[in-house]
């Protein structure tokens, strides 16, 4: 199934919600809507389901416009941050019900609900009403329910954000296993650039209303088209560095000169990214050294974020494992040039981080 955004826009009232965008998600891929709340990531999703009409521009469905067409007359299936499943029927009914509806025989539906349920682990449940069960519990029968739909087009919007951090952990895996075997249109709306990593498939990266760059995710990752892009798909956030071009490459403000060779580089107005995980205290070759003190160490499952103050601004560095560090100690950072992100004076990508066999 192929849908494609031909140039909408999404007002209320006076205000734009969605600028104009055109965007067609892969067929059979998984396309994630990454950006913060309020970035308009479940405005494009409502219009892509025919929920909302679009103020302006024409929603395609393998070249028929459906523009206008309401969701019940569209063969998707939805899943919302808030669970909504049928209270009066028990999870295994609930799970089923898709399959009922498509005249399903009675062992097939059986062994679907059976395996959905195991992978979802919610299989002790199925004879629970769900009000018997957790919040948490509730969203994956939701979930369950839309995967046994196996519509064309599946739409999730940050369906795993009520759950706790070690079961969004072993979903996130299990789910990216079912997309991969089925045949569906997948668009998955998150605010968590770790989760479109491993989700994979392909990003659009949204904020305030538009989309700022679509691609494949590893791609969209390692080359952010602009600084919004950088800002919105790195966490932690990508150190930004005020910099100036300079005989030999590009001035760090108050700092040492990183040799990149860059084709017409303006004098002033430069901006470098470095990702926190490009950060490290132990020097390799071709280094440069970055001296500070340390501000703050924050530990945060198996990685220590490092806050240090340099001349060049605070650095946060992320260092894998857990490192105590005495705050106000001296410390020196270290960064290959060919590890940073260089933006022009309109916040465009001018290079990308070469991708060096080591974490950026």
């Amino acid at each position: 199934m192929q849908l494609s955004l031909d140039r909408i826009t999404k007002k209320v009232g006076a205000q734009d919600w969605l600028y104009e965008t055109s965007l067609a998600p892969r067929p059979g891929a998984v396309t994630v809507l990454l950006g913060a709340t309020q970035a308009g990531k479940t405005s494009l999703m409502r219009l892509m389901a025919g929920l909302d009409r679009p103020s302006s521009g024409r929603v395609l469905v393998d070249g028929r416009d459906v523009t206008g067409v309401p969701v019940r007359e569209r063969n998707i299936s939805m899943v919302y941050q808030q669970f909504i499943n049928y209270p009066s029927m028990t999870v295994f009914d609930n799970i089923a019900s898709p399959l009922k509806l498509r005249g399903g025989k009675r062992p097939d539906v059986a062994a679907r609900v059976q395996a959905l349920a195991r992978k979802l682990h919610i299989e002790p449940f199925l004879q629970r009403l769900p009000a018997e069960l957790s919040g948490g519990q509730q969203q994956r029968v939701a979930l369950a329910r839309a995967l046994a739909k196996d519509a064309p087009l599946m739409l999730l919007d940050e369906p795993l954000v009520n759950l706790d951090y070690k079961l969004r952990e072993e979903l996130r895996e299990e789910l990216s296993q079912l997309f991969a075997v089925g045949g569906s249109t997948v668009v998955y709306a998150t605010t968590e650039p770790g989760e479109a990593l491993l989700l994979g498939g392909w990003t659009a990266v949204m904020d305030a209303g538009e989309v700022l760059q679509y691609g494949p995710t590893a791609e969209v990752f390692h080359a952010p088209a602009s600084v919004r892009v950088a800002r919105a798909f790195s966490d932690p956030p990508m150190n930004l560095l005020a910099a100036e071009g300079a005989e030999g490459g590009v001035r760090l403000r108050g700092g040492p000169v990183l040799a990149l060779a860059l084709a017409d580089v303006p004098a002033r107005e430069l901006t470098l990214g470095v990702r926190a995980s490009a950060l490290r205290p132990a020097p390799r070759p071709g280094d440069v050294a970055l001296p500070g003190s340390v501000e703050l160490a924050e530990i945060s499952g198996s990685d220590t974020f490092v806050h240090v103050a340099t001349a060049v601004g605070e650095l946060v560095a992320q260092l894998t494992g857990v490192h105590e560090f005495e705050l106000g100690s001296p410390l020196t950072l270290h960064l290959h040039p060919a590890q940073v992100h260089v933006f022009g004076p309109d916040g465009a990508l001018l290079r990308a981080a070469q991708r060096r066999g080591v974490a950026e």
